[in-house]
């Protein structure tokens, strides 16, 4: 048998896949097929024809064509210690400015530094700067090495901010391609790195079409889905577009869910005239080899242009809701997949009517044993063998529990996650719980297991003969994990029975507590503190953080 998170993994891998063309699509084409669904595509040699793909070469003389074209513009470069990685965390590199007259120069010294076998180490402090060789005076690039210097998104267009166009001139070299015709660009910007380097994974805000002029890159890619398993940084922080996780050297005792990382990665790469559409919030790394130049576009979204400012609240929330919806599922189907495994193909057993054990009778309290003898055994021997062992199990595990609060010894969790731990209460002696996790919770797990019918003729057989167990099994043992399964199985049961059925159920059902209004607020705080937890997973999984989220307001007072 497949499990159900694998079939969901595989569906979301094919609605996702990175797709290919030899020759660029129109851009109607591109906007309905690809843009649109938010989907990574990679189109082959569709910028070959480009002045800069022949002119840029550097074995051709494109460091002497560049640096005759842009010679003394200052731009900003990236100077990091840590190349040939370069994070995006502006406390792990510097901005510094230098005439791009000097970059292309280390350019060359690194090159003919490669063909003569003398290949510089990043870590031995590489070409020391003499005066001659910098306009900068007291330059932070002496003692750096021409590696640890990457010039990263470089303007040559800036819609948003004309002072910082620094390489308007290279745009005659270029020619937009035909797919983003019409598109509203945000920026053209220049990529150039001297020795390998590789970025940080992280998104973009914007789409980006990523052209290769020389030399190659290798991209790495990541659905937004898949950002749990990359640790964003704090939504809060200058880097919240950034994973956290240092995917060269990982730690999985810091970051365990990024051992699962590669599952959802799809990797391309990328030789001169080629192109990658890169969605915005798509995670990407990028690999390069030594001396390579790269163009992108970046362009928002139609989605994200037609959003009303007035509207961002409402989304947030629908998304939020959305994703915590999510997470309960996937603690529940998790917990689900746990038991299955424990247990192995256990079958369930037959519901054969008659096949009662009558020993079940001197498992409740005496008091509850007394009523309405008759149309107690009546129910009872109307109950299949599985059912009868189901209710004669959550007999048991309340009847259990309270013995242990009364004799005060309460039943301690074995949990490891912190997520678990029982409570005695001083004024009833009984316990309540805090569990998160369907395989650690004795209850739940029995009321998952269940079909609506006999979910249904399970506690209607414990209302009539076991009251009070059942006022206890709701109101001091039911956990969050506990109330979540138990009103899923409510409203399972609503969908196969009439209203008139539904009714008498619930009458039923309520009517065993001296406090309907008490039973209640027991089912939905346990509820609401399942979707609470599930929405602190959510933020640290998306949003990054450790985030105090407060607790769901308490119920009515009955005081």
């Amino acid at each position: 048998m497949v499990p159900k998170q694998a079939i969901e993994k595989k569906m979301m891998e094919d609605s996702v896949r990175l797709q290919r063309f030899d020759q660029l699509p129109s851009a109607t084409q591109f906007a309905s097929q690809i843009e649109s669904p938010n989907i990574p595509a990679v189109f082959i040699g569709c910028v070959k024809d480009w002045k800069a793909v022949s002119e840029w070469n550097p074995p051709n003389g494109g460091l002497d064509y560049l640096e005759e074209r842009v010679g003394s513009f200052m731009v900003e470069a990236m100077l990091s210690q840590t190349a040939p990685v370069f994070y995006g965390d502006l406390r792990r590199h510097e901005r510094v400015p230098l005439p791009f007259s000097t970059f292309i120069g280390f350019c060359k010294r690194h090159g003919q530094d490669v063909d003569n076998s003398c290949s510089f180490n990043s870590n031995s402090g590489g070409h020391q700067l003499g005066e001659s060789d910098t306009e900068l005076g007291s330059s932070p690039f002496v003692d750096a090495a021409p590696q640890q210097i990457y010039l990263a998104q470089i303007p040559i267009i800036n819609a948003e901010n004309d002072e910082r166009v620094q390489l308007e001139t290279l745009q005659e070299d270029i020619e937009l391609p035909a797919i983003l015709e019409g598109k509203n660009l945000s920026s053209i910007n220049l990529w150039m790195n001297i020795a390998q380097a590789r970025s940080s994974a992280h998104y973009d805000p914007h789409h980006n079409l990523l052209c290769i002029v020389t030399g190659r890159k290798q991209v790495v890619l990541w659905p937004p889905s898949a950002s749990p398993m990359l640790y964003p940084m704090p939504i809060y922080g200058e880097a919240s577009n950034h994973s956290s996780v240092a995917l060269e050297n990982p730690d999985f005792s810091i970051h365990p869910r990024a051992q699962c990382s590669m599952e959802y990665s799809q990797k391309v790469v990328l030789h001169a005239g080629d192109a990658l559409f890169i969605p915005e919030g798509w995670f990407h790394q990028v690999d390069s080899d030594e001396l390579t130049i790269a163009v992108n576009y970046w362009w928002r979204s139609s989605i994200v242009s037609s959003l009303a400012d007035h509207m961002d609240a409402y989304y947030l929330r629908i998304i939020l809701r959305r994703l915590t919806d999510r997470e309960m599922d996937q603690v529940l189907l998790k917990g689900s997949t746990a038991m299955w495994r424990q247990e192995g193909s256990k079958p369930h057993l037959p519901c054969n009517k008659g096949n009662v054990d009558h020993s079940l009778d001197q498992a409740g309290q005496s008091d509850d044993l007394k009523r309405k003898e008759q149309e107690q055994h009546g129910l009872l021997h109307e109950l299949g063998s599985c059912a009868v062992q189901a209710l004669h199990e959550l007999v048991a595990l309340v009847h259990d529990r309270v013995n242990a609060s009364n004799q005060n010894q309460p039943a301690l969790s074995n949990s490891t996650n912190g997520l678990m731990c029982y409570k005695t209460n001083e004024q009833n002696k009984t316990l309540t719980t805090e569990i998160f996790h369907l395989e650690e919770d004795p209850v739940a797990k029995v009321l998952w297991t269940l079909e609506p019918g006999i979910f249904k003729d399970i506690f209607l057989a414990m209302a009539h003969n076991f009251p009070r167990t059942l006022e206890a099994l709701i109101l001091h043992l039911l956990s969050p994990v506990g109330a979540e399964v138990l009103t899923r199985k409510f409203d399972e049961i609503d969908k196969q029975n009439t209203e008139d059925d539904r009714n008498k159920f619930y009458q039923v059902f309520y009517g065993v507590f001296d406090n309907q209004f008490a039973a209640m607020d027991a089912i939905l705080n346990g509820k609401e503190s399942f979707a609470r937890q599930a929405f602190k997973n959510v933020l640290d999984k998306y949003v990054g953080g450790n985030f105090d989220v407060p607790k769901p307001s308490i119920g009515r007072d009955f005081s």
